[in-house]
């Protein structure tokens, strides 16, 4: 809570998973993936409920388990490839405020970002007040100029890839840009609602984290790359 005002934090979690099966709750680091993102709800200072929103009655098991709330099974037209997470978030605010439960600012915890933790979650909320701002969006720094970066024809024809006088230049000679990691999105409900959008119009600023603690575990590689971040940190 802060100033009064209750914050939900929603972890979006559907049963199917295409690229790794059972994603959500295949182990890291000796729990589910969906366990870090549960934790990092709980042990923050400010988020007053953690909801998980599935579709799927192992996933709600173990959440429930790992200390998150379930108050509801998500539709199965919000259960697939093509559902948004902006609709599953109206579902889950429209349900819990039929069972008289109200908040003023959402937070959305992926499952996929199991490196952001509480201490991530406080930061948000604490430049949201220092900022008065209506939303605050996690982002990391890019690995590589975006100007490195451009579409390949059919042929895989590299000729004019990019232009001469960027192709020419060091890496440290382009403008720091950063990346939506989607790690946290922090909200005002009312913006939200008005909006549509996890990311206000006006008012809105970025929280930035580490790359490593950006991590999206998207495929296999992304889970052994983040087990070996938690292993070293863990023996240091």
């Amino acid at each position: 809570m802060i100033d009064g005002k209750k914050i939900v934090a929603i972890i979006p979690a559907r049963g199917g998973s295409k690229r790794i099966p059972g994603k959500n709750i295949k182990k890291l680091s000796g729990k589910p993936l969906i366990a870090w993102s549960i934790k990092a709800g709980l042990e923050s200072k400010y988020v007053d409920d953690v909801i998980v929103s599935t579709d799927d009655l192992e996933i709600a098991k173990i959440s429930v388990k790992y200390g998150a709330d379930v108050p509801f099974t998500r539709p199965e037209y919000l259960s697939t490839d093509s559902a948004t997470s902006i609709d599953v978030i109206h579902h889950a605010i429209n349900s819990l405020k039929d069972s008289g439960r109200c908040y003023d600012y959402i937070v959305l915890l992926q499952p996929t970002s199991p490196l952001r933790s509480a201490l991530h979650v406080d930061k948000a909320v604490q430049l949201l007040l220092e900022k008065n701002a209506s939303s605050i969006t996690s982002v990391c720094e890019l690995g590589h100029p975006v100007e490195w970066c451009a579409k390949l024809p059919e042929d895989n024809c590299m000729d004019n890839f990019i232009s001469e006088n960027i192709s020419n230049m060091q890496s440290q000679e382009f403008s720091t840009k950063y990346l939506i990691n989607g790690a946290i999105y922090l909200v005002n409900l009312s913006s939200f609602v008005k909006e549509n959008s996890l990311v206000s119009r006006s008012g809105s600023y970025a929280l930035i984290m580490d790359r490593l603690e950006s991590i999206d575990i998207d495929h296999d590689i992304d889970f052994l790359t983040a087990e070996c971040y938690m292993s070293f940190n863990l023996n240091n």
